[in-house]
């Protein structure tokens, strides 16, 4: 069997202006039909890397090729097998969504018969039948966001660059699109994804890359990047202030609650670490224990020095 060839080629990218650099040597593959998130504080690079791959900014050096075709020699052959979200919406809002999702079957140059299916069956998608012959002015942000989103698949694109697509939607709205971007994904679509919404990187993504200063800084699975760092650990509710006592005694690399009757205890996430936060507990006196480990917050800021910072744009209901 023929192994496929990655979805995303990426060996060496940099990028400057002026004596700014803004992406340094970065290496990045990205499998066909997966999701890959790009996190990142603001200024790292994400949106130059999606500007670039998607031909819309030359590269200053570096190996680059998408869906199969060199984003140099051959951009028309990447931009025919691409779809692009921004962060802005790319609607026209004078017009109806029907008539915004016709225009964008024109300028893709798809046939008669196949832009009235693919119009219709898009509408019908992103439940949008009922505003289809609205102006896009007075859609919602949700319903802005989800007629954007089927703009860039008016021509089934096989690689999907969507960049922060969720910046100011409520959690609803949010979610709606994940539940999008997931059927694409089902369906064989190959999914770069930037975001500042953690949850939204742990929620999709098959690999998720952190960028910061230019640079890949740590790559992996949204599990293997949370055993990076510490931040695992076992929170033991107890009957009685004597059990916690005695437990605290036990452990006192421990952070008790006197009041709650609680007593956190780091630990690795191992079962053998388990064994031995419960070494010398009292069963009697235990009413209760959680598992917790490190989370994408935790990742973020022990690999970047900072918080993750919340977009600023207003959340937009639905």
């Amino acid at each position: 069997m023929t192994a496929t060839r990655p979805a995303i080629e990426v060996v060496g990218l940099t990028k400057s202006y002026g004596d700014h650099t803004v992406l340094d040597g970065v290496d990045l593959t990205v499998p066909e039909g997966t999701v890959y998130a790009l996190l990142g504080p603001n200024g790292a690079g994400k949106t130059t890397i999606v500007n670039i791959l998607s031909t819309l900014l030359a590269p200053d050096a570096g190996e680059i090729r998408v869906a199969g075709f060199d984003v140099r020699r051959d951009p028309g052959g990447v931009r025919a097998a691409i779809g692009v979200t921004g962060q802005f919406s790319a609607i026209d809002e004078l017009l109806t969504g029907r008539e915004n999702l016709r225009l964008m079957a024109d300028l893709t140059h798809l046939g008669r018969a196949a832009a009235a299916t693919a119009v219709t069956v898009l509408l019908e998608r992103f439940d949008l039948v009922g505003a289809a012959d609205r102006r896009a002015q007075t859609y919602s942000g949700g319903m802005k966001r989800r007629l954007d989103l089927a703009m860039t698949l008016i021509t089934r694109p096989r690689l999907i660059f969507l960049d922060e697509p969720t910046t100011g939607l409520d959690p609803r709205s949010r979610r709606d699109l994940w539940t999008i971007v997931r059927e694409q994904v089902a369906d064989g679509v190959t999914v770069l994804l930037t975001t500042q919404y953690l949850e939204e990187a742990d929620q999709l993504a098959d690999r998720i890359g952190v960028l910061d200063g230019g640079r890949l800084v740590a790559e992996g699975t949204a599990a293997q990047l949370k055993r990076r760092v510490p931040g695992g650990h076992v929170s033991v509710q107890f009957t009685h202030a004597a059990a916690l006592a005695a437990a605290a005694a036990a452990h006192p690399e421990a952070t008790s609650d006197v009041d709650a009757l609680t007593l956190q205890m780091p630990a690795d996430g191992s079962v053998a670490g388990l064994r031995r936060v419960l070494d010398g507990l009292d069963d009697e006196g235990v009413a209760g224990l959680t598992v917790g480990s490190a989370d994408l917050d935790d990742v973020f800021l022990a690999l970047t020095g900072r918080a993750a910072e919340a977009p600023a744009a207003e959340e937009i209901p639905a």
